[in-house]
């Protein structure tokens, strides 16, 4: 049975960095397209970014784009969300999650539509 685990959360002053880590188990990553998403105190969940099951194509949400990098290692079977020049509006619970198809159109890499599988989640605030 499929696990996701994520951990690296943390408490960060605006302008730091944090490194997330995904743990999958229990499959071989190359076959999951791996998203990223967090979820701040009264609002939405909201997806990050996603990365295709080959790991050569991520989409990023607007407001991450720049200073997050997201990463997979399908020889280890983990995923990463490289942080970079945090804002105290990234600050909520991050999820890592795994769905075993890509999705491509006209050759262009899309997130998927939904996911089977979720982690736990982990706590990033951005604070001075």
């Amino acid at each position: 049975q499929l696990q996701v685990v994520e951990s690296g959360g943390g408490l960060v002053q605006p302008g730091g960095s944090l490194r997330l880590s995904c743990v999958v188990s229990g499959a071989t990553l190359e076959y999951y397209t791996i998203g990223w998403f967090r979820q701040a105190p009264g609002k939405e969940r909201e997806e990050v970014s996603c990365t295709s099951m080959s790991g050569l194509s991520t989409v990023y949400t607007d407001s991450v784009k720049g200073r997050f990098t997201a990463s997979k290692d399908n020889a280890k079977n983990m995923a990463f969300l490289q942080m970079n020049s945090l804002k105290p509006e990234d600050t909520a619970v991050y999820y890592c999650a795994a769905e075993n198809r890509d999705r491509f159109y006209e050759g262009r890499y899309y997130c998927p539509d939904a996911y089977d599988w979720w982690g736990q989640g982990t706590q990033v605030t951005v604070s001075s």
